[in-house]
């Protein structure tokens, strides 16, 4: 559009500039000024054309036309495989499962395949009964308020609108949810149930991982189980090979020119030397940081504000949208994994998957070097899974500890228990598994095929697009505590965005981003009251939402009123957003602010506390005024101490029962006057 106008403006100048001497051109003129006029016309519309169709051809190969070239069942058939395990998965664990059912399935002398939903035509689940003995697993994650994960969108979309006979399909389905949310595991139950609708033979119960609570162990024991009923309905018997089955192998690059090696990038070679949208989780965007500023006045903990420069991007969003991040580890606990396995991290590798006809190639970008995989590519923090210890332990020399490692590996309850305990509960992560086992060296290249891919980070955008358009902000709180065995440690995002400054000698910082859309959305109406419940850096999202108020008011908008409950731990240490939120209560656009000042005196009072204080407003505002309620923070304890408030607030004033009070709620929540954005 802005090009139109551009060019509309200079037919305007050159018209407003005619000299009285064009009126007396003779016909010769006039027919070659047409002529050269016409050619200028034709080769310009010719060229575009031309150019049009090489770009066409170039990008014509995408992912989806290369993927979906054959269906998983050709792909069974042509590779001899009688199993495959779907995954919905949207920080990589669901994946993760998929792949370990996968090859468990050798053990049962059957051939397992992980396959991405996205990927493939699911109708074809039909045609599964072509293949003897096949069996189709799901293993499906619950993302945000009960959705499906993106990678599932189309799979959910498709199971919702379908009437396909399933008749003679036989199948199986993990869940994995978080017992926090309201929505708990209803990926997982919907899946399994609407199979069963369309016809499909259910041949073990659906597995309910709960990430709050031991989410591997819950997997354990589902898969403990799974095996034996699949054993026992196929009639097939487990062969008793355990041992461990490599999926890549190793190739070391002595001369590799150094352009064709991967650097960090997350999808295209080179995608962040040259830039091209559209941005989104396999090309994220390298916006640079304009503000770093720490946002709390005292105390020990590290709040901070960051803003990132889309300009030119093209990304657009909305508030309550949430902006993803890519993170690097740590460069100091790289060096001490290279220097532990006595390894040259700058060597340049590529792990190639052994089944030539898999659509994952490599398990990260390759080829790259040792240490860009361990910087930018795989999870080093977080405790590994017991299938990583399981692999492993061939490696330790000393026998007891060997022993202890294929004991945590176990589905033993003893051995369960002591993966809890030294692994989950003491926070180990490999490193430190690495330095508390000293006989355990196993080879770096092995390491990096089982640790899981570092996860992009998800806030709450902390602006509106309405005030700014390219820039998105973010608030977050440094992550670092004092483990069991002493060892600090730190969150990956969290440092690593903390020093992310403006300017770090003379460079410009950059972070790797991109954004994704929520359901967490303003009222379409301004005048709509909102009530918006965020303590903490919860308070993100409610930022944008007043910013957003403010703008509607400026534009002469009739704007309901704007009832903010914020809470923190002290008045003059943690009160995020202070000179801004006293600013927008001074000037009308928030109507009401009621902060929690939790230890501020000798009794705790936290936003639930204030809700109850306003109990009768409250109850005016949503029953009468039709507001839109918003919560956003901590689900294990704040978002549902905050329902149950307002359940007890509906059932005194609506003069109904609890349950009635309950059903009310989740009445509100259906019609999207109740939104929650929580995390756990």
């Amino acid at each position: 559009m802005g090009e139109s106008c551009t060019e509309q403006d200079m037919c305007t100048s050159e018209q407003g500039n005619g000299s009285p001497e064009e009126a007396f051109f003779s016909m010769a003129d006039m027919f070659l000024l047409s002529l050269i006029v016409g050619l200028l016309t034709y080769w310009f519309f010719f060229r575009k054309k031309k150019e049009e169709t090489i770009e066409f051809t170039k990008i014509q190969p995408t992912v989806n036309n290369s993927v979906r070239e054959s269906s998983f069942i050709e792909k069974m058939k042509k590779t001899g495989k009688n199993i495959v395990v779907f995954y919905g998965s949207q920080t990589g664990t669901g994946e993760e499962f998929a792949n370990r059912l996968a090859k468990d399935a050798h053990r049962y002398g059957v051939r397992g395949m992980a396959a991405d939903p996205e990927e493939f035509e699911m109708a074809d689940l039909s045609r599964l009964t072509e293949i003897e003995n096949a069996l189709a697993v799901f293993c499906m994650a619950t993302y945000g308020e009960g959705d499906p994960t993106d990678n599932a969108q189309d799979f959910y979309d498709w199971l919702q609108e379908t009437d396909i006979d399933l008749t003679g399909l036989k199948y199986a389905v993990f869940g994995l949810g978080n017992k926090t949310y309201e929505h708990f595991n209803a990926m997982g139950k919907y899946v399994d149930k609407r199979l069963e609708e369309l016809g499909a033979e259910r041949i073990f119960e659906l597995g309910m991982g709960d990430d709050d609570g031991n989410l591997e162990e819950d997997f354990i024991t589902w898969r403990e189980q799974f095996w034996p009923a699949v054993c026992e309905h196929f009639g097939i018997e487990a062969t008793g090979e355990d041992s461990s089955i490599r999926q890549y192998e190793l190739v070391v690059h002595t001369d590799e020119n150094m352009n064709k090696v991967y650097t960090g990038e997350m999808g295209r070679l080179k995608s962040y030397e040259t830039q091209k949208p559209p941005f989104d989780a396999k090309n994220p965007f390298l916006a640079n940081v304009t503000v770093n500023r720490k946002l709390n006045e005292g105390g020990d903990r590290h709040l901070m504000h960051l803003e990132l420069d889309v300009t030119g991007s093209k990304i657009r969003y909305e508030s309550g949208d949430h902006v993803a991040v890519y993170p690097a580890n740590d460069t100091a606990l790289v060096n001490k994994l290279g220097e532990i396995l006595g390894a040259d991290l700058d060597t340049v590798i590529s792990l190639n998957n052994l089944d030539e006809e898999s659509n994952k190639k490599h398990p990260f970008p390759c080829p790259t070097t040792y240490r860009t995989a361990l910087t930018y590519y795989l999870d080093i923090t977080n405790p590994p899974r017991t299938n990583v210890l399981y692999e492993l332990a061939q490696y330790a020399t000393d026998s007891k500890e060997q022993e202890n490692l294929r004991k945590m590996a176990s589905s033993a309850q003893d051995g369960k228990g002591l993966y809890l305990s030294w692994v989950v509960e003491s926070r180990r992560n490999i490193l430190a598994i690495l330095e508390d086992v000293p006989s355990l060296r196993p080879p770096l290249d092995h390491l990096c095929e089982l640790l899981p891919r570092l996860q992009a980070r998800y806030y709450s955008i902390a602006s509106s697009s309405k005030v700014h358009p390219s820039s998105i902000h973010v608030c977050a709180v440094l992550v670092e505590y004092e483990t069991k065995t002493g060892r600090e440690n730190k969150g990956v995002a969290t440092n690593w965005l903390k020093n992310k400054q403006p300017s770090d000698n003379g460079h410009k910082s950059s972070v790797p981003m991109y954004v994704r859309k929520s359901q967490f959305r303003l009222p379409f109406k301004p005048s709509t009251p909102v009530i918006m419940i965020g303590p903490g850096t919860g308070i993100a999202p409610f930022i944008g939402f007043i910013q957003e108020r403010e703008w509607l008011k400026q534009q002469g908008k009739d704007v309901g009123e704007t009832v903010l409950y914020y809470g923190c731990r002290h008045e003059h240490e943690d009160f995020l957003y202070k000179d801004e939120l006293k600013r927008y209560h001074k000037d009308g656009v928030l109507t009401q602010l009621n902060v929690a000042f939790s230890r501020d005196q000798d009794r705790k009072v936290y936003v639930q506390h204030l809700l109850k204080d306003n109990k009768e407003m409250v109850w005016k505002l949503i029953h009468e005024d039709n507001a839109h309620i918003y919560v956003c923070g901590d689900a294990r304890n704040m978002a549902r101490d905050v329902q149950n408030t307002f359940y007890d607030i509906v059932a005194e004033y609506g003069k109904i029962d609890h349950a009635q009070a309950v059903d009310y709620i989740k009445k509100l929540m259906t019609k999207g006057r109740y939104s929650q954005d929580v995390w756990s």
